[in-house]
C-alpha cells in the first residue's frame, strides 16, 4: 500500500513530464471553447499515444455530482479495510433525508436496504440523499481528502459538511476539483491502479452505469464501454468520461463555472458543448 501510494503521488507530476501535446487537436478544442458564456476548462489523454490536449486544465471548479467519484473510493477504502461489506444490510432513517427527488429520499423510516444499492443510487442515479449517506460512513469529508491526499491530488476536495472548509463550500458547493485531477481519477480507476485492481474493477463497473446518458455519452457509439459522472448545478455543467472504443481508448473531462445561461433545458449553452466536445472527441480518434 505506501509504495501504491508513493507512486499515485508521482504519477501527475511524472506521467505529465511524459505527456506531449496533441496541437491540432488542442487547436481544435480552443475553437470550439472561445466563445463560451463562462469559464471551462477541459483536460484530455489519448491512453494509447500518451498525447494530451488541456485548457484551464488547472483551474478550479466546482464539482457539483463529480464528487461522487471521490466519496466511492472512500468507500472502497472502508470495504478493504473490512469497515464495511458490499452487500451488508443498512437501515434508512428519515433523518438522512436531503430534500429534493431523491430515489432513496422516498424510502419509510427504519427501512433496510443493501449498501450496494445505495452506492448504485450515488452513481447511477446521482442520488444526493444516497450520496450523503456514503459520505458519512465513509468518515467524513475529512478522512476522504485525507485519502486524496495521499493519492497525490491538491485540488480535488469534499467541501459540503466538512469541518475547515466552510469558506471552500461558499465559493464551489460540495466539492472542487481540477479537469486534470479528475480525469486523472478516473484514469486511475480505469488501470486498476485505485487501492488494488479488484476494488478499481469494481468501481469501474459502477461508473458504466450512468443513468444521465443525454450529454457527453449521447455523443459515443452505443456498443463502447463509457465509466463516467456528470454534475450540474446552475451555473456549473462538469462531465468525466473513460472512453474504451475498438481503436481508441481516451478519457477526457469537462469543467464549467460562471455559466451565464443557467437554463435545465436540453439546449443550455454548456450542455450543448458538452456534446460537440465529445463528438468532436470521438470522431478525431476514430
Amino acid at each position: 500500500m505506501k509504495l501504491f501510494i508513493l507512486f499515485f503521488a508521482l504519477f501527475i507530476l511524472i506521467n505529465t513530464s511524459a505527456q506531449k501535446a496533441d496541437k491540432h487537436l488542442q487547436s481544435a478544442i480552443q475553437n470550439l471553447v472561445n466563445d463560451f458564456h463562462g469559464q471551462v476548462g477541459v483536460f484530455v489523454h489519448d491512453l494509447k499515444k500518451n498525447k494530451i490536449a488541456a485548457i484551464n486544465a488547472d483551474s478550479v471548479f466546482p464539482t457539483a455530482s463529480m464528487i461522487k467519484i471521490p466519496i466511492l473510493i472512500g468507500i472502497m477504502n472502508k470495504m478493504e479495510d473490512s469497515e464495511l461489506q458490499y452487500h451488508q444490510s443498512l437501515v434508512y432513517k428519515d433523518s438522512l433525508l436531503y430534500a429534493g427527488v431523491d430515489i432513496l429520499g422516498s424510502f419509510k423510516n427504519n427501512e433496510k436496504i443493501e449498501l450496494s444499492k445505495v452506492m448504485m443510487l450515488m452513481l447511477t442515479m446521482s442520488d444526493n440523499t444516497a450520496s450523503l449517506w456514503l459520505q458519512s460512513l465513509a468518515g467524513g469529508g475529512s478522512r476522504i481528502n485525507e485519502q486524496l491526499d495521499r493519492l497525490g491530488v491538491k485540488n480535488t476536495r469534499v467541501n459540503s459538511r466538512t469541518p475547515g472548509r466552510e469558506s471552500n463550500r461558499t465559493e464551489f458547493g460540495w466539492g472542487q476539483t481540477s479537469p486534470r485531477e479528475m480525469a486523472a481519477l478516473i484514469e486511475k480507476i480505469s488501470r486498476g491502479e485505485i487501492i488494488n485492481k479488484n476494488a478499481s474493477e469494481k468501481m469501474l463497473r459502477l461508473l458504466g452505469r450512468n443513468y444521465w446518458d443525454e450529454e457527453a455519452i449521447s455523443q459515443v457509439p452505443s456498443d463502447v464501454f463509457i465509466a463516467s459522472k456528470s454534475g450540474a448545478v446552475d451555473g456549473t455543467r462538469n462531465e468525466v468520461l473513460f472512453i474504451n472504443g475498438k481503436h481508441c481508448r481516451y478519457v477526457f473531462c469537462i469543467c464549467t463555472k460562471n455559466n451565464l445561461d443557467k437554463s435545465w433545458e436540453s439546449k443550455n449553452e454548456a450542455w450543448e458543448l458538452t456534446r460537440k466536445l465529445s463528438k468532436l472527441l470521438w470522431e478525431y480518434y476514430n
